[in-house]
């Protein structure tokens, strides 16, 4: 009689600890399900790499980037840039112009595109200037470039940076422009 006393109780048990198992299946979940978004990822930078590099132009690099890599990416520093006034350190911020200076003299000073610190741009010699670098001046391009060239050739360097209107091509509006910009390497 205990036996099948005991047979109950474990048959009794078993049928509960199944509808235990079977109640925990089939119920429907709790609560909302958690979605976890992706990690963000950073947006590259551009920035303007001017002055006194090989390759001046618009960079897109990579968030944290420093000074020294858009001055890479620019080609690297030419050959008459003054390399010890940059902060190659310095980290980027989207949007940053970086204008490396010349060892020539420099005289013209706007403030820079952080509207820190006023910056010196540097002065073109237009006695020594090539023709890609007369290109950068502004209202100046290839054409104009190589006039300047070809009179600087044919009637020997400039004495002041007024003779620059003798040049065909370059009027009063133009000189306004660049006059700033310019400089016959003489001192006046």
């Amino acid at each position: 009689m205990i036996k099948s006393w005991w047979l109950v109780a474990l048959f009794i048990i078993s049928v509960l600890l199944g509808a235990g198992v079977l109640l925990l299946i089939t119920r429907p979940p709790r609560g909302e399900a958690i979605t976890l978004l992706p990690i963000p990822t950073q947006a590259p930078i551009t920035v303007y790499v001017s002055g006194r590099v090989n390759q001046i132009g618009l960079y897109t690099l990579p968030p944290g980037s420093r000074v020294n890599d858009a001055i890479q990416a620019a080609g690297g520093f030419a050959a008459d840039a003054d390399s010890n006034l940059i902060n190659l350190a310095e980290i980027l911020v989207d949007g940053e112009q970086i204008v490396v200076p010349s060892l020539l003299p420099t005289a013209v000073t706007n403030s820079n595109s952080r509207g820190e610190n006023p910056i010196s741009i540097p002065l073109l010699n237009i006695n020594s200037a090539t023709l890609d670098q007369l290109d950068t001046l502004p209202e100046i391009g290839l054409k104009t470039a190589q006039t300047i060239i070809n009179y600087r050739n044919t009637n020997g360097p400039f004495t002041k940076i007024e003779e620059i209107l003798d040049v065909p091509g370059i009027g009063q509006a133009t000189f306004e422009k660049i006059k700033g910009l310019i400089t016959t390497g003489t001192s006046p």
